[in-house]
């Protein structure tokens, strides 16, 4: 005769304890393997896992959140203009790759953008009243208080990128200094002499690494670095198109450029088109993120990859870690993770 619904040895709704014998664990490993903690072996995950189906145990997410004191929620912060956000795939790929860990445990995520004081108010009451259970905070510049707010509030969070080489919460970054360094190499290795950077904003950590990664580079080939060549940038498209002006009304005779972010090479190429300069004839072009924009430029457009979707899983992962925990690494005075994650260049028709 079938039956409707699993039954615990009790006869009504299974229990997590009767989950816990049936796949010879305890009830704490049971827990963690539900609630997505990463600290199960995939043999217990899958033994657990096994027996919740078997049993037809349904966890009763609103009673657990609110005895362990949580909400089973998590936030995805952005402190930048939702038109930067929706115009640069470093977001969206950050985003997918956040989403694509999620997807196997029970939380939910909250995207918000924190781009205007008034956006950063209403931010910072909301995460003082800890209706989150941790935060994951991207494209963060070395003067905001946001991380310096979540330390205060012992609220677990992970970076995209240290604010500085003393960075005191968990991070994860891509090689920006390697990076940059194999494109500045790379466009010496074509014979460029005259390769010009336009950076990224200079107020975050990973812009930074970026021109040191391309200064050592120039001076390690004997090139010597021109200040001339090196004008800023802000990762936008507008922005690189105005760098490209300005440095070609300052070094006309410059033959290669490196930018800091595709879509910033997007801007530059538009000015090279209009001033006549043939790519990569006349001038070599370099970008950063290898991005869809990249293989659709015409050329297509040399870039460092950086595995952004990564970058998203690994932040998600050493988030959980800590909220598993229930408390910040920086909390606990344990060392933070500062995880940095290999680039690669990815050679095509602009250089």
């Amino acid at each position: 005769m079938a039956t409707h619904g699993a039954r615990g040895r009790s006869g009504g709704r299974p229990t997590l304890e009767e989950v816990a014998a049936r796949a010879g664990v305890g009830r704490g490993t049971v827990s963690r393997v539900i609630n997505g903690s990463p600290r199960v072996s995939d043999a217990t995950r899958a033994a657990v896992e096994a027996a919740v189906a078997e049993l037809g145990y349904v966890p009763n997410t609103a009673a657990r959140a609110l005895a362990a004191n949580r909400t089973d929620a998590i936030a995805l912060v952005v402190p930048e203009p939702e038109t930067r956000f929706f115009a640069e795939p470093y977001f969206s790929d950050m985003l997918k790759g956040v989403g694509a860990e999620l997807a196997e445990t029970e939380m939910q995520l909250l995207l918000i953008f924190a781009g205007s004081d008034r956006e950063r108010r209403r931010l910072a009451q909301y995460l003082a009243a800890h209706r989150v259970d941790g935060v994951l905070l991207v494209s963060v510049h070395a003067d905001d208080p946001l991380p310096d707010l979540l330390a205060q509030l012992e609220i677990p969070a992970v970076i995209s990128g240290p604010r500085s080489a003393a960075e005191t919460l968990t991070s994860v970054d891509s090689d920006n200094y390697g990076g940059a360094r194999s494109a500045a190499e790379h466009l010496v290795s074509r014979g460029r002499t005259r390769i010009a950077h336009i950076t990224g904003r200079l107020d975050v950590y990973g812009a930074q690494r970026r021109v040191d990664g391309y200064r050592d580079a120039l001076r390690d080939a004997g090139h010597g670095v021109d200040e001339r060549l090196i004008e800023p940038g802000d990762f936008t498209e507008e922005g690189g198109a105005r760098a490209m002006q300005a440095l070609l009304a300052r070094c006309p005779d410059l033959d290669a450029v490196f930018a800091a972010s595709d879509v910033t090479a997007a801007g530059a190429r538009q000015v090279l088109r209009e001033e006549g300069r043939r790519i990569p004839d006349d001038v070599a072009l370099v970008g950063y993120d290898d991005s869809a924009i990249a293989r659709h430029m015409e050329p297509p457009l040399t870039s460092v990859r950086q595995p952004i979707e990564e970058m998203g899983r690994r932040m998600l992962d050493l988030l959980l870690t800590e909220i598993a925990d229930r408390r910040p690494a920086v909390s606990r005075g344990l060392e933070r993770p500062q995880m940095v994650l290999q680039t690669e260049l990815v050679t095509r028709a602009s250089s």
